[in-house]
């Protein structure tokens, strides 16, 4: 993949893993149905050369350790998609444990805009995650700026978007941390924030899906959000006051 290509970034938050989990294999298995041909059958060395697993969920099993999975990726320069899992020693709230957290890369062309909700669904459920997200590269500064810090006096965030709490200042780990362009939310998530109501929720409902757990995946625009597009800012922005629990604003 060249550097001027843009990737769609999933990241799904998710509980620790245990001994023998399945998750890892389930989550690779999913991203492999979502997007047809797709074969996640090879690691990089410390070089960064490829190497190929010929029995890819044997060795994914086997090197479970700190309490994530390695990186694996196809072979294909030009179309490249990779998953990664890690355990996060922060918890998703306030006294939490640590989480199980997957990031996965697609490229953000026709292909891998066609099949988001796809993978984003497939990663979310295959890992049990209570929140996730799939967003084009590039929306983590913008993320980064929301988050209000000690000190932060006045925090304005860019594009008038509004200041998150951090998830040490939050009491609810079903809660999500803030929005990107396709959302999933677990059914324990989507109960906490309010989601759906039928009569305030049309829109959203127009553009989600509900997934075999209970959960939703949640698409706020018919194409990847840019945050330059004023009808794209304004349905990020009417999401936020929809779902003010989002990002630690109100109790929910």
């Amino acid at each position: 993949m060249t550097a001027a290509q843009r990737t769609l970034i999933i990241v799904v938050h998710a509980p620790a893993l245990k001994d023998h989990d399945d998750r890892p294999t389930a989550v690779v298995h999913a991203m492999e149905r979502a997007l047809p041909g797709l074969r996640l059958g090879w690691t990089t060395s410390d070089n960064e050369d490829l190497i190929a697993l010929p029995h890819r969920d044997e060795w994914v099993a086997a090197n479970m350790t700190n309490g994530g999975f390695p990186f694996l990726c196809n072979d294909d320069d030009n179309h490249l998609v990779t998953v990664a899992g890690l355990e996060n020693p922060n918890g998703l709230a306030a006294g939490s444990p640590p989480h199980f957290e997957i990031h996965a890369d697609v490229p953000l062309d026709a292909v891998g805009i066609a099949a988001a909700v796809d993978v984003l669904a497939g990663v979310a459920e295959g890992a049990r995650a209570v929140w996730g997200h799939a967003t084009p590269s590039g929306y983590g500064g913008i993320v980064a700026q929301q988050f209000r810090h000690p000190g932060d006096e006045p925090h304005v965030p860019p594009h008038g978007l509004p200041s998150l709490k951090l998830p040490w200042d939050r009491s609810t780990p079903e809660i999500p941390h803030f929005l990107g362009w396709m959302n999933y939310w677990s059914a324990a998530a989507a109960r906490v924030i309010g989601f759906p109501d039928p009569a305030r929720d049309a829109e959203l409902l127009s553009r989600a899906r509900r997934t075999a757990s209970g959960g939703w995946v949640v698409q706020l625009t018919d194409v990847p959000l840019d945050y330059d597009n004023p009808a794209h800012l304004d349905a990020l922005l009417r999401a936020y006051e929809r779902f003010p629990a989002i990002g630690g604003r109100s109790a929910p």
